[in-house]
This record gives C-alpha cells, structure tokens and sequence, in this order.
C-alpha cells in the first residue's frame, strides 16, 4: 500500500527573495562582537535576522488529486558572522 504525498512549494518571486538574503547577509552594520576575546576553543558571533514576507504556491498531490493551495507569509532569516568576517546564512523558518 503507498499512501505517498507530493508536496511542491513554488514561490511567485525567488529573485526578491534571493535579494533580500543576500541583503542580508552583506548588511553594513557591525557592532564588532565577533572580534571579542573568547574562552578557547569557542568563537564569538555576530548575527544579523531579517523577517520576509514571501508569496506562492503549495502544491499536494496524491494518486487521485492535486490541492493547490496560494500562501503569503513571513519567514525569519538569520545569517551569523565569526572571525572570518563572512556572514552566512545560518537557518530560516515560516513564521506561520
């Protein structure tokens, strides 16, 4: 028995969203804490979250039918930054 669903999110513009993460990610502030001085072996990180609203599609699908279902929600971004002076997209998550 295959009781398996297919489940496809499309969103209506990636390219913004690609924008504003890297936006993100390259922001000007710095506050300096990821230079501090650190017990060994432990790093210092800067963080930098952006909310972003986003909007598309959620499509199930089964043997018999397919739901389209249209979203618009947020989704929080966070991007660390250590010694390296690199911010990097650490994790994300739909605030709905």
């Amino acid at each position: 028995m295959n009781n398996s669903i297919h489940i496809i999110a499309v969103l209506d513009e990636p390219d913004l969203l690609e924008f504003m993460v890297e936006r993100l990610a390259y922001r000007r502030t710095d506050t300096g804490y990821g230079s501090r001085k650190v017990p060994e072996n432990t790093e210092a990180l800067e963080t930098s979250s952006a909310t972003i609203y986003m909007s598309g599609t959620v499509a199930m699908a089964d043997k018999k039918e397919q739901i389209n279902m249209p979203f618009i929600t947020s989704f929080l971004f966070t991007c660390i930054k250590g010694a390296d002076d690199i911010y990097k997209l650490a994790w994300s998550s739909s605030l709905s």
